[in-house]
């Protein structure tokens, strides 16, 4: 378990910590179970996240709970904003194994009012992308977002309500691409080094 140095209530618990709080036990389930494997419906090989195991064998994927029923869209985004911060210091962009490090925050009272978590992850994103990182919202509704090579999947289903961080990476372009700012941000990292088979992905 890691505890933020300022707030004693904000803690991050490895994949092996969970014991037997039952959300945190199905997230790390959903985590070993879906993330890091094939998916029939994914639409290429390999799995479903291409990170999420060397995260969890490096020990760098953490989870958090956030508790409570979020009322509103601010509420969300005001319970995540510590996270930014801290997880800055605690995987600076520098170092190289820092881009195997996610924060997944768990919100297991959200359920019923999904879109709350997904309104959250939309103003949160502008505020993480400049930062070169990258903001996802997974519940079981599941988001109504396609997969990047099946767009019947939606990927993003999981069974806790949950805000994932992680760095930008080069092959998250075609989620930038809609936002000038997005992908301003995206160059500024990587410049034109866009992988091959996202070159046919416009950036003006």
């Amino acid at each position: 378990m890691i505890i933020h140095p300022g707030d004693p209530a904000l803690r991050l618990y490895d994949i092996t910590e969970v014991g037997d709080h039952r959300h945190l036990r199905a997230a790390a389930g959903w985590a070993r179970e879906y993330l890091c494997n094939p998916h029939p419906d994914l639409g290429r090989r390999g799995p479903v996240c291409p990170y999420a195991q060397s995260s969890i064998d490096r020990n760098r994927f953490h989870l958090a709970l956030r508790p409570g029923v979020p009322g509103t869209v601010d509420e969300v985004v005001s319970a995540v904003e510590p996270y930014r911060e801290w997880f800055t210091e605690l995987a600076p962009r520098d170092e190289p194994d820092s881009l195997h490090t996610t924060i997944l925050i768990l919100f297991p009272d959200a359920y019923g009012i999904l879109t709350v978590i997904d309104a959250a992850q939309k103003r949160l994103k502008d505020l993480y992308v400049p930062d070169g990182l990258m903001i996802g919202e997974f519940h079981d509704g599941p988001p109504d977002k396609p997969g990047l090579w099946n767009p019947d999947l939606r990927p993003l289903a999981s069974p806790v309500p949950m805000l994932v961080i992680r760095h930008m990476v080069a092959t998250d372009l075609p989620f930038l691409a809609d936002e000038p700012e997005h992908v301003q941000a995206y160059r500024a990292i990587f410049g034109d080094h866009v992988p091959a088979h996202l070159r046919d992905v416009v950036i003006t």
